[in-house]
């Protein structure tokens, strides 16, 4: 892979881009040239309980200015999945306000709260999930409503090393319930690739994954045959790399590495 000829990078954020609240040196560089050179670029998040306003606050306040539409989160390549295979359009959803938005600028209708049954059951991160909405999301998913959700992560890490169930851990418990195995959207399964696809016009010879979590990240490039860059920036190490089945195409110390080769 030569990442001169790269056209777009698809972008992790924690630990590629920034560490908690701080800059990570030569990335406001690097997205900075990539601008002067024409390519394209997406930040890419399974977080589906935030927004892309969000993530473009706290980019913005770190000195990398983007626009929503410069951020993919698993909560847009779900409506974009669904979008894409069927006509259908009432939704269950159990999310935050946030991933409610998003359907709604889809075009769908959300049904929660409505005596219309919905045509699919949609789990994404909900920080504010009760048992009378998992209760009703079960009942629908056993009278066969096809079940999505926007990505498997079982834990959503904090600061000081504590962590917070997310929706992985929600799907197991639908599961437990249900017998029912969701189709699952987020990294690293390929559908969110696709979404990208759609997004940016590129092939995958011409993007190029970079991200700091083998299992997320570099699996997802695998996954969707799409050229990979892992950085050791943030959560693996040497030692993981060295122990793991899953080979990036290129490993670099940081996201500044990618800047001066392609500079």
């Amino acid at each position: 892979m030569d990442l001169k000829n790269i056209k777009g990078f698809v972008l992790d954020m924690d630990g590629t881009i920034y560490l908690g609240d701080r800059l990570i040196n030569g990335a406001k560089e690097f997205i900075d040239l990539l601008r002067e050179q024409n390519k394209k670029f997406l930040f890419m998040t399974n977080n589906s309980s935030k927004s892309a306003m969000e993530y473009k606050i706290k980019l913005n306040r770190l000195g990398i200015e983007v626009e929503e539409k410069d951020i993919f989160t698993s909560g847009e390549a779900t409506c974009i999945y669904i979008d894409n295979n069927s006509t259908k359009k009432n939704v269950y959803l159990l999310g935050t306000e946030e991933l409610e938005q998003e359907f709604i600028r889809y075009g769908f209708n959300i049904v929660n709260n409505r005596s219309i049954a919905p045509d699919f059951v949609v789990l994404g991160f909900d920080t504010d999930l009760n048992y009378k909405k998992l209760w009703k999301a079960c009942d629908y998913i056993r009278e066969g409503m096809p079940f999505i959700a926007t990505h498997p992560d079982i834990n959503c890490p904090l600061e000081g090393g504590k962590f917070m169930p997310d929706c992985g851990a929600m799907i197991e418990m639908i599961k437990a319930s249900t017998g029912v195995e969701p189709k699952i959207i987020g990294k690293p399964n390929q559908e969110i690739i696709e979404g990208i696809f759609q997004k940016t016009g590129l092939t995958k010879e011409e993007l190029c994954i970079v991200g700091d979590r083998l299992y997320t990240d570099i699996a997802t490039g695998i996954n969707s045959e799409v050229n990979t860059v892992l950085v050791l920036s943030g959560e693996t190490k040497q030692g993981d790399l060295d122990k793991s089945p899953i080979g990036p195409d290129l490993v670099v110390n940081s996201i500044a590495d990618i800047y001066n080769t392609i500079k």
